[in-house]
């Protein structure tokens, strides 16, 4: 029996040497830099796994994302401010090498220096795959086209101002791939504005993050700054049928400033500057309208507001006009004094929205869209975006670059 024993306490000790030795062997390797990777030597990595920087990983692993093209987290390193001169770009159109190009080429001949492009639109269709699990469990739309990576690249090596649009609460397939975060009929069916589109309820907090959620992923893309879009509560439709599941009797108002409030943190380590878009008159009214946009609210919780003040979405007799849209200085100036007068104790940079399209008489050109830029000017602004949903723009109305 003590045989047995000692022969097992020394196949112990020879066991034990063993094990150090190979524990030598291995540190001795790694300190030679004997097993760091290098181009022809391929790293068994989780990419997957290590899509944020803020997990810890090691220098070598670190070393070889970089050296071979796998780093997936472009976000800012500083907030540098821009004086915007932008125009939108859709998530269709950015897909499109010939159209992206020809966007490209027109901010590059002119003043302009930015594009805002989408990554969230109103339908709910997202610009490019995110990884991003309610996006996969409601199975949303993504266009198809160009590798995003390199498109980025592309519009940072020629300095352009890269601004995320992301439509926030009007997201039908949201709505309709998670139907108990849609806005209800009193009868408990998905209540639908006058396109027949569902919208999501902007009291619910899984709302919040999954728009929060394409944010971050657009932060790592290389965008600089987030732009929410109907950032507010529906007005379209039968809304005295409107039911809000999980209304918690706060004001509409304060939902739309806490979600503000809730991105602002959330996105804090991501480096990017924060803008919401409001619809025009609320630079000129005193409340909410009824939909959450109250000005002095919105811009509590962000670093640039972009009123929406387009002409022909004014009536007769806003700012002593019978035909708003043909007056596009006079409309476009005092809205945005006005805006200017609600923001007068605040760090907020007003940033608006300029008409590039036609609706309504007269038709708009080179002079309207010209017009609405000195307004923007004379009114002490520096900064302006032009809007058409087509991504068609007035050349002309542009100066050289």
């Amino acid at each position: 029996m003590k045989k047995n024993y000692s022969i097992k306490r020394k196949y112990k000790r020879i066991s034990t040497l063993l094990a150090l030795l190979i524990i030598m062997m291995i540190t001795a390797f790694y300190a030679k830099g004997a097993i760091l990777p290098d181009k022809s030597t391929p790293v068994a990595l989780d990419l997957r796994a290590l899509r944020d920087p803020a997990q810890l990983i090691t220098l070598a692993e670190k070393n070889y994302l970089v050296e071979n093209g796998l780093k997936n987290d472009f976000r800012p390193e500083n907030k540098i401010p821009v004086k915007v001169k932008g125009i939108y770009m859709s998530g269709a159109v950015f897909n499109s090498s010939t159209l992206f190009n020809r966007l490209v080429s027109l901010v590059e001949e002119t003043e302009l220096n930015a594009i805002v492009i989408d990554m969230k639109d109103d339908n709910g269709y997202l610009t490019t795959n995110l990884d991003i699990d309610v996006a996969r469990e409601i199975k949303a739309r993504s266009h198809k086209g160009i590798d995003i990576k390199k498109n980025m690249k592309l519009l940072n090596d020629k300095n352009i101002y890269p601004i995320a649009r992301i439509v926030v609460f009007k997201d039908p397939t949201l709505a309709e791939g998670k139907q108990e975060l849609a806005i209800k009929t009193k009868d408990g069916r998905i209540w639908r504005n006058r396109r027949g589109l569902a919208w999501v309820d902007p009291h619910n907090k899984e709302v919040w993050k999954y728009a929060v959620d394409v944010a971050k992923e657009a932060a790592k893309l290389g965008f600089k700054e987030i732009q929410f879009d109907y950032v507010r509560f529906p007005t379209d439709g039968n809304m005295k049928n409107v039911v809000y599941p999980y209304a918690d009797g706060k004001k509409k108002e304060d939902v739309i400033k806490e979600f503000l409030k809730y991105a602002q943190q959330e996105l804090q380590p991501y480096n990017v500057y924060l803008a919401a878009d409001v619809f025009g008159l609320t630079t000129l009214t005193v409340d909410d309208m009824g939909m959450g946009q109250k000005f002095e609210k919105v811009m509590e919780h962000i670093d640039y507001i972009c009123p929406m003040v387009y002409p022909s979405h004014y009536g007769p007799g806003n700012y002593g006009f019978s035909n708003p849209n043909a007056n596009p200085y006079g409309v476009v100036n005092k809205a945005l004094l006005d805006g200017l007068e609600k923001a007068e104790n605040s760090s907020v940079i007003i940033r608006p929205w300029l008409q590039d399209f036609t609706l309504g008489k007269p038709s708009y050109g080179a002079a309207e869209v010209r017009a609405q830029i000195k307004a923007t000017y004379d009114a002490g602004l520096e900064e302006w975006i032009l809007w058409n949903a087509s991504n068609r723009y007035t050349r002309n109305a542009l100066l050289e670059g």
